[in-house]
This record gives structure tokens, C-alpha cells and sequence, in this order.
């Protein structure tokens, strides 16, 4: 029976991947428009693929690098295998193509959203959606099939080979070896962010500063030297970086459930494996509920509702994942089960996951109430431009530390009920339950950088007004998934990262994680002060680069004549090799941090130390995350607001207002906040967390070297007697 399950994980894999390249073709088939927006979306489409190339180059030393540290490792202890070099290579390798899958078919869609947009609001959200779907699918498609397949051989070769048993050291052995792939997607993913989120950001503030506020001319104006530049970031940073980043979640997601389902002791009718099954197979029935969601995702005319059709397709998908999730957890689960002394029936199982599903669905919607145009916080903002400048970056970083109450508190509660329901494994199952959907999730984030470039070819090429009216409804709704999807991204992070760090102190043979002691204590405080150092880095680089291409834009204005009057080209070119220069060696910095403080902490002071490192890192990355992200993205829709028309104290303000220029202010220093420093913090704690689990059983009590101390160990037992739940504790003295 379980060699049915086993091979359906790949197979739902395929399906999305099938799916995909029916969407994709769809969209190729599309009308591109006139020549001059072809001539334009060609070189949005050779730069973004300028830049891949280049990252791809630099990336490649460091996987070689990595595979035959890994492959030498392997080597060390009983519990690894040099395999896990393999696995990282594959795990490197579908993270960037998944990142090159979304980014090649943005960079089609942008266009053909803009041809559609001539026509129909309608016709520009099906075009656009469709886009981002096919991204989704990819990821999701990719990440399913990747695991599953390697599971498939894993379990093989190290499991049912020698007949040993799902609790035995080659089911370790084997779950060791997917952690590998984890760590190929996240460290790439990281990379990917960071480097596309610098990129991007330089050339976005570049552009603002010197097009908008010194020269006033419109954002994508195509007479400004950045904004090719400003449109290819669009693509490597928001959609090839999310691609990649979403990608390393997911399979991290779904690792962590599995390296925990390891430890429950259960009798199945599925060899003992269920557990360890089911966060695979619940997240190949997300791709199929993902794909029936996406067909919700329509309107029926001019005055449809964006965001409602968005919010219909992503709450069908949630609900179908949830009510499946009902029989599954029954057909493969028995009715009780244990996990490291705490028991549990299936139905607990069942309400973790459904309570994951809550808690995403609550991070979005509380996301987009901190980010969404005309909602308190964001008109706040407004109101506060209207003195200025200081008083609109108050406002803004104000509105991002707020934001952090709510979800945290929700977060929190999530995993208090979701520990209660199922112990560990029901933090990491909720978790599971939480990224089922990402390939919807995806599709309406990467959505809505498709919707901008399609803006800003509409006014590079001079298209009607009502032509960018459109493209601009669609970009107003991207930006505020875009900020909704980075709050999911981050609450699946935490999970994710709890359940990381649960497998974590298993493997290396600790029982708990005194703070009492000094030691813990400063690696608790420097984990805490990682996510600050990190996000330094990454908005410096920010900085630095912006300010090579403000020199170059502002030395093109004066030294290439006839730019302003359309009777010159501007040398988009240059901007773009600025940005990817820039990227490319900024990104280095942020993501050897993350690499090699858990190894030098662990290799030196022991695994519990490193415990307390990656328990600050968590707790301060989630809040880091939050604050930039929701204050950039604030910021960002009150200057669109602007462009809009607003009112304050019974007066209109629009477009190069003086509360206007304020407003571009705050959003300038709010774009390193939400698309590249931001986003970057769930990789940074996840990958910190993976890099923890690989290096575990080198560093685990035994192979460390530290003798264990007699010490009474305390497990809470639930059993269930006439419906009643009767809890005991076991007191056990370890020696």
C-alpha cells in the first residue's frame, strides 16, 4: 500500500508540471503589441537573462565548492552519506531553474499584458494571472517531484534494501541525505533573493531619485536611463528571487514534517511511514487544489474587482486543502500516535494542519490590512506627508512596527494550539498544511510584478491613457499580494524554522536548551543580532549601487543631448551592467553569514550553544521580517495613492504635490525594506536552521564529546479513556 503513496508524490509533481507548460504555451500564443513594445520588452528580457548568467557563473563555484565539503562530510559519521553532495546539487539546481522558469515566462507575459490591457481590465488580469500561475505551478511542480523522487530512491537504497525499519539508522540516514537537497534550494534561494533584491532596488531608487523628483518626469518614462534597468529588477528580484525563495520553503517545509514524522511511533497500514508520507502528499494534492483555485481568478468587466477575484481563487484553493486533508489524514494515519513521549489521535493531526491553513489565511489578510490603499494604517501615512518628508518616514516606520503585534500574536497562538493538537509533529504538519497551496500563493504574488512591467512598457511606449488605468489597477492589487505574500512567507518560515530547529536538537542528542547557562546565553543574543548585521549588509549594498546609478543616470542627462526632447536614446545598457555588477558582489557578504555562523558556532561551542544562536535568529528574523516588509510596502501604496488623487484636511494632493515628493521619499527608503532586506530574513532562518540539521550528527553530544549528566527528564503523556482526555507525566532519569 505505501508503494502506491510513495509514487503518487511524483506523479502530482508532473501533473503541475504539465499544467504549467499548458498555461505557458497559452500565454506565448498572446499578441505582443506594436514593434516599439516589442523593442522594449526585448531588452527587459536580454537584461534579465544578462544578470542570471552572471549569478549563475558565481553560484556554480560555490555549489562545487559546497558538494565536495558535503561529499567529505558524508564520510565522517554513521547517520550521513557522501550521497548528500548529490542531493545538494540537485536541490542547487531545480531552486535556480525554478527561479529561470518564472522569470523567462514574466518576461513574456509583461508584454502581452500590456497588448491585453488595449483591450480589456479583464483580458490583462487573465494574461498576467495566467503569468504568475505558471510560476506557481513550477515551483510547486519542481519541489514535489525533486523530493519525492529522491525519497523514492532513498528509502530504497538505504531503507528497504536492508529491510531495516522506519525508526533505524538508515531512515536517519536517508532523511539526512533530502537534507541535503533542502540546503542546495536554500542557499541558492538565498543568493537569489538578495542578489535580485539588490538589483532591483538599485536600480528602482536610482530611477525615483533622479527621473521623478529632479528631472519630473513619470516613473517609467522611457526617456530615463534606469528605467530598463528598473523593469529587468522587476524580474530577477520579485520573480526569479521569489521563485527561488519560495521554492527552498517548500521543500524545507516539507523536510522538517518528515524528519519529525521519523520519531512518531505508530502502527500503520502504510509500513510505518505515513507520517513521514503525509506532509508529501498533502502538498501534491495543493497542487491540484491550487490549479482548481486558479480557475476562480477572473472578473466580469471593467468594474470587476481585482483583489476579490485574487482573494476568491486563494481562499477555494485553502478550503478544498483543507477539507482533503480530512480523509487523507484518516485513510493513512492510525487513530493514536506518539512523538517523543506526547500522544495524539489522527483528528489532532487533522486540526493542526486546518489550523495552519487559518493562520496563513490570518497572516494575509492582516498583511494586507497594514499595506493595502485606503485602510487606516496607509492613510495615516498620507496624512502625515502632507509636513513633510521626516514626518512621512516617522509615519511609515511607525506603521511597520505596529504591524508586528498581530501577526506574532497569531503566530504564537498558532503554534501554542498547533503543539497542543499533535506535539512537535503538529507544529511542523500546520506548517506543511500552511505551504499545501504555495503554488497558488505564488501565482498571485508573482502576478503582480508581471502587472508592473506591463505598466511601464505602457508608458515607455506611449500607449492611450486608459491603457496605463488599467495596468495601474493591477499594480496597486500586486503590490499589496506582494506585501501579503512576503507575511505568509515569513509565518511559514517561523513554523518551518521551529520544526527545524525540533529535529535539530534530536539529532544532536540534547534534550532542551538552557538559557541558565552563559554560554547559551550570548549565542541567544548573538542569533539576535544576525537578522540586524544581515539586513545592514544587504540595504548598504542598496545604497552604494543606487548611487553609481544615480551618477549615471544624471551624467547621461547632461552629456547625451536631446534625451529629454525623445531624439536620443538613452544607454539603458550601462544602467543595467551597474545593477548586475553591483548584485553580484554585494550578495556575497549576506550570504556567507548565513552559511558559516552555525558551523563555526556549532564546530566550536557544542550543539546547545548553536541551539540558543538559531533560537535567536528565529526570533528576531520574524520581527525584522515583518517590520520591513509591511513598512515598505505601506509606503509604497501611499505614494501610489498620490498618483491617484488624495484628500487631506478637505484638500486634494496628486502627482508632484509637495506631500507627493514626500511620499517618494519614504517609498525610496521603504524599497531595500520590502524587496530586499525583507524578504530575505525567512531564508536567513531557515537556512541557518538546515545548515544546523546537516551539520547535527558531526556535532551531536556523543561525537562532540561532552559527557551527559545524570538528569531527570519529564514527558507528558495523553490517553484518551471514554472520549476523555487523561494526561500524565512520566518522570525518567537519564544517565
Amino acid at each position: 500500500m505505501e508503494n502506491v503513496l510513495i509514487y503518487l508524490v511524483p506523479a502530482l509533481g508532473i501533473l503541475g508540471l504539465i499544467v504549467m507548460a499548458v498555461k505557458s504555451a497559452w500565454v506565448t500564443k498572446q499578441e505582443t503589441g506594436d514593434e516599439t513594445m516589442m523593442e522594449l520588452a526585448g531588452y527587459i528580457a536580454d537584461g534579465a537573462m544578462a544578470f542570471l548568467r552572471a549569478e549563475w557563473k558565481v553560484l556554480s563555484y560555490f555549489a562545487i565548492i559546497a558538494m565536495i565539503l558535503l561529499g567529505w562530510s558524508g564520510m565522517m559519521v554513521e547517520t550521513s552519506s557522501p550521497v548528500i553532495a548529490i542531493s545538494f546539487l540537485i536541490g542547487a539546481f531545480f531552486s535556480a531553474f525554478a527561479g529561470y522558469i518564472g522569470m523567462r515566462i514574466a518576461t513574456k507575459a509583461n508584454v502581452r499584458t500590456t497588448q491585453a490591457a488595449r483591450k480589456s481590465l479583464k483580458q490583462a488580469l487573465k494574461v498576467s494571472f495566467t503569468g504568475g500561475s505558471v510560476m506557481g505551478l513550477g515551483v510547486a511542480g519542481l519541489a514535489v517531484l525533486g523530493l519525492g523522487s529522491l525519497f523514492i530512491l532513498f528509502y530504497h537504497l538505504y531503507v528497504q534494501s536492508v529491510g531495516a525499519g522506519v525508526n533505524g539508522v538508515e531512515m536517519e540516514k536517508a532523511l539526512e541525505v533530502l537534507a541535503g537537497f533542502s540546503l542546495g534550494a536554500e542557499s541558492i534561494a538565498l543568493f537569489a533573493r538578495v542578489g535580485g533584491g539588490i538589483y532591483t532596488k538599485a536600480a528602482d531608487v536610482g530611477a525615483d531619485l533622479v527621473g521623478k523628483v529632479e528631472a519630473g518626469i513619470p516613473e517609467d518614462d522611457v526617456r530615463n536611463p534606469a528605467t530598463i534597468a528598473d523593469n529587468v529588477g522587476d524580474n530577477v528580484g520579485d520573480v526569479a528571487g521569489m521563485g527561488a525563495d519560495l521554492f527552498g520553503s517548500y521543500v524545507a517545509t516539507i523536510l522538517a514534517t518528515m524528519v519529525l514524522g521519523r520519531e512518531i511511533v505508530s502502527e500503520d497500514a502504510f509500513g510505518g511511514i505515513a507520517p513521514i508520507l503525509l506532509p508529501m502528499i498533502l502538498a501534491g494534492l495543493g497542487i491540484v487544489f491550487s490549479i482548481i483555485g486558479m480557475a476562480f481568478v477572473t472578473i466580469k468587466d471593467e468594474k470587476g474587482d481585482v483583489q476579490k477575484a485574487l482573494n476568491m481563487g486563494n481562499w477555494s484553493s485553502i478550503i478544498f486543502t483543507g477539507v482533503a486533508s480530512f480523509f487523507i489524514v484518516q485513510y493513512m494515519l492510525p487513530e493514536t500516535l506518539s512523538i517523543r513521549g506526547y500522544s495524539f489521535t489522527n483528528m489532532d493531526v487533522f486540526y493542526a494542519i486546518t489550523l495552519g491553513l487559518v493562520v496563513g489565511t490570518l497572516m494575509s489578510i492582516i498583511t494586507e490590512y497594514y499595506t493595502a490603499m485606503g485602510k487606516r494604517p496607509v492613510m495615516s501615512i498620507i496624512k502625515q506627508s502632507a509636513t513633510g518628508h521626516a514626518t512621512n518616514i516617522i509615519g511609515g516606520l511607525s506603521v511597520g512596527m505596529e504591524s508586528t503585534v498581530l501577526p506574532i500574536l497569531v503566530l504564537a497562538g498558532g503554534i501554542y494550539g498547533a503543539y497542543e493538537f499533535a506535539g512537535l509533529y503538529g507544529v511542523a504538519i500546520a506548517a506543511a498544511g500552511m505551504m499545501a497551496t504555495t503554488a497558488m500563493q505564488l501565482a498571485i504574488d508573482a502576478f503582480g510584478p508581471i502587472a508592473d512591467n506591463a505598466g511601464g512598457i505602457a508608458e515607455m511606449s506611449q500607449l492611450p491613457e486608459e491603457v496605463r488605468g488599467r495596468t495601474d489597477i493591477l499594480d496597486a492589487v500586486g503590490n499589496t499580494t506582494a506585501a501579503t505574500g512576503k507575511g505568509f512567507a515569513i509565518a511559514s518560515a517561523a513554523l518551518t524554522s521551529l520544526a527545524l530547529f525540533a529535529a535539530f536538537v534530536g539529532i544532536a542528542g540534547i534534550d532542551a536548551i538552557d538559557i541558565y547557562k552563559a554560554d547559551v546565553l550570548a549565542g541567544l543574543f548573538v542569533g539576535g543580532m544576525i537578522p540586524f548585521i544581515f539586513s545592514s549588509l544587504a540595504i548598504a549594498a542598496v545604497g552604494r549601487a543606487a548611487m553609481d546609478m544615480v551618477n549615471e543616470v544624471r551624467r547621461q542627462f547632461k552629456e547625451i543631448p536631446g534625451i529629454m526632447e525623445y531624439k536620443a536614446k538613452p544607454e539603458y545598457d550601462k544602467c543595467v551592467e551597474i545593477s548586475t555588477k553591483a548584485s553580484i558582489r554585494e550578495m556575497i557578504a549576506p550570504g556567507a553569514i548565513a552559511l558559516i555562523t552555525p558551523i563555526l558556532v556549532g564546530f566550536t561551542f557544542g550543539p546547545e550553544v548553536l541551539g540558543g544562536l538559531l533560537a535567536g535568529v528565529t526570533v528576531s528574523g520574524v520581527l525584522m521580517g515583518m517590520f520591513q516588509s509591511n513598512a515598505g510596502g505601506a509606503w509604497d501604496n501611499a505614494k501610489k495613492s498620490f498618483e491617484k488623487g488624495v484628500e487631506i484636511d478637505g484638500e486634494m494632493y496628486y502627482k508632484k504635490s509637495e506631500p507627493h515628493k514626500a511620499s517618494v521619499t519614504g517609498d525610496t527608503v521603504g524599497d531595500p525594506f520590502k524587496d530586499t532586506s525583507g524578504p530575505s530574513m525567512n531564508i536567513l532562518i531557515k537556512l541557518m536552521s538546515i545548515v544546523a540539521l546537516v551539520i547535527a550528527p558531526h556535532i551531536s553530544e556523543g561525537t562532540h564529546g561532552q559527557a551527559m549528566a545524570e538528569k531527570v527528564e519529564i514527558k507528558k503523556e495523553i490517553k484518551y479513556e471514554n472520549g476523555k482526555k487523561i494526561t500524565t507525566e512520566i518522570k525518567k532519569v537519564i544517565h
